[in-house]
């Protein structure tokens, strides 16, 4: 091994995910600082997807501990865009496979929008099912934010083509007839959830892009609908569009 120049080394050891393997022992007495640092950073690497991989593991006990008591079909459900002055609450419900395997997915605001938006096709590519609720300003306004998001998810779990024995959800209650587990911050602890909570994610991103594009003045785009200072400037310059909330402060206070 010690023939071997740096390069080598290093292509090498880019192919090894177990630390158990043989080449660290070869290698830990090669005098040379480069091949020291290759092995520093392997093992650091090495011991990072493991850790994501704990951690993943750690995100399916919900849904294991179902399928172990005959429950079937485990549904997660999640909402994104409770707290914007502008746009819809959108929902999601995801059933998984037993064999579902990407360790990447994790609650959505742990995750930059290119990693979301590369997770959301494959997670619909891997899912037994999704389904997608949404319910709009208006809707909103008429119901209240909270009676809003109970119709998305409502509407969510019934879009979905395979209908969940159990539903893992959000700390939220949903008006269905199925047996459902409350956890606060479920995005983070259930993977079905989490997976719900990337694909709403996105949706509802490609939405405020497009109305973007209708209303460039109030940056929908970077702020998704959010009271940032810009959105905020637009609504004192311009006022309201027809996609805000009406009953939301501090565009109840313009209007």
């Amino acid at each position: 091994m010690t023939k071997q120049t740096i390069n080598q080394i290093k292509e090498k050891l880019a192919l090894i995910n177990n630390l158990d393997d043989t080449v660290f022992k070869t290698l830990s007495d090669d005098p040379r600082k480069g091949v020291q640092h290759l092995l520093q950073t392997a093992t650091a690497r090495i011991k990072k997807r493991q850790l994501e991989k704990a951690e993943f593991q750690s995100r399916f006990k919900y849904e294991r501990s179902f399928w172990h008591r005959g429950v079937n079909y485990v549904a997660g459900v999640d909402e994104v865009g409770r707290g914007p002055l502008a746009g819809p609450v959108v929902a999601c419900a995801t059933i998984l496979p037993r064999d579902f395997d990407l360790i990447q997915v994790n609650d959505s605001k742990q995750l930059t929008p290119e990693i979301r938006a590369r997770l959301a096709p494959q997670i619909k590519r891997e899912a037994i099912s999704i389904g997608l609720g949404l319910v709009d300003n208006k809707g909103i306004d008429r119901l209240n934010i909270y009676e809003a998001t109970r119709v998305a998810m409502k509407q969510a779990v019934n879009n979905l083509t395979q209908q969940p024995d159990e539903i893992i959800v959000d700390a939220m209650q949903i008006p269905v007839p199925i047996h459902q587990t409350r956890l606060i911050k479920g995005d983070a602890k259930s993977i079905s959830v989490s997976a719900a909570s990337i694909v709403a994610k996105v949706y509802r991103d490609n939405l405020m892009d497009q109305y973007a594009q209708q209303y460039p003045e109030y940056d929908f785009r970077h702020n998704a609908g959010y009271g940032t200072t810009k959105h905020l400037s637009a609504l004192k310059k311009y006022g309201a569009t027809p996609i805000h909330r009406k009953t939301f402060a501090p565009i109840k206070n313009f209007l």
